[in-house]
């Protein structure tokens, strides 16, 4: 069997994605960039599957795109840096992804990690913007999403100097939920993932989707749009339905108190 760029991991309904070009930091080839947009459209179509996992292998999670591929005169390059459909595939994911920052996320990998919806990063983890640096402005979301995240003052700082953003420091300015030692990364993303499948699914695919709507439009707009949604919503649930899962809340609200 020949190497693969991206190794999947699929158990107790939980999708692990692990970029594996460890030796080039897990850069973005075409071939790693089809694999991880191939993998999501299986995710997709898997019943099976409730919570992703993105991940890297070795010491990088993304180093960006690969520039030693970029540089080839066989490359087309407009087509490289401009195309979103990578960023997209984990954007639109109906399932809740969590990236788990092994280690440094770069640029491109950057806005990868930018695509998922908690971040969670071991000690080891760095990020920079080194768009400026590369000479080439970011197309995949980055010059935006940043200084929503965490403020335009900051996003100045990281982007206008391409200087390394360590964990702790993202941790305090909002960038990840929060900064854990590298051999616990993996078990408390998987920990984290089983929390969210303990929610009701159809439901917890809907939330994150309003969460996603509402923030890409002004604050009244998402209020209508979280009204609406919640009123189709509880027609669907009966009052049995709701006393049910409030006794399974309790139970759980004693355990994790306990």
């Amino acid at each position: 069997m020949g190497h693969s760029v991206l190794l999947v991991d699929k158990s107790e309904g939980i999708a692990t994605l692990t970029l594996n070009r460890p030796a080039a930091m897990n850069a973005l080839s075409a071939e790693l960039r089809a694999a991880v947009i191939a993998a999501f459209e299986n995710i997709q179509q898997d019943a099976d599957v409730q919570v992703v996992v993105l991940t890297g292998a070795g010491r990088a999670f993304c180093a960006g795109l690969d520039l030693k591929e970029l540089g080839s005169a066989a490359t087309d390059t407009e087509a490289a840096v401009s195309g979103t459909d990578l960023v997209r595939a984990v954007e639109t994911c109906t399932r809740p992804v969590i990236g788990a920052i092994n280690g440094v996320a770069v640029t491109g990998g950057f806005e990868l990690a930018l695509a998922c919806d908690v971040l969670i990063a071991s000690t080891a983890a760095r990020f920079a913007d080194t768009h400026a640096r590369v000479g080439i402005l970011p197309g995949w979301g980055l010059s935006q999403k940043l200084a929503r995240v965490i403020g335009i003052y900051r996003a100045k700082e990281v982007s206008l100097t391409g200087n390394y953003l360590p964990a702790e420091q993202a941790a305090a300015w909002g960038l990840v939920n929060r900064v854990v030692a590298p051999e616990d990364l993996l078990p408390v993303c998987r920990a984290l993932a089983r929390d969210m499948m303990s929610c009701v699914p159809d439901v917890m695919r809907a939330y994150k989707r309003l969460i996603d709507a509402g923030y890409a439009g002004t604050f009244t707009e998402g209020l209508a749009l979280e009204s609406r949604a919640a009123n189709e919503q509880v027609r669907q649930v009966s009052p049995a339905d709701i006393a049910a899962r409030r006794a399974a809340i309790q139970v759980r609200g004693r355990q994790q108190a306990g």
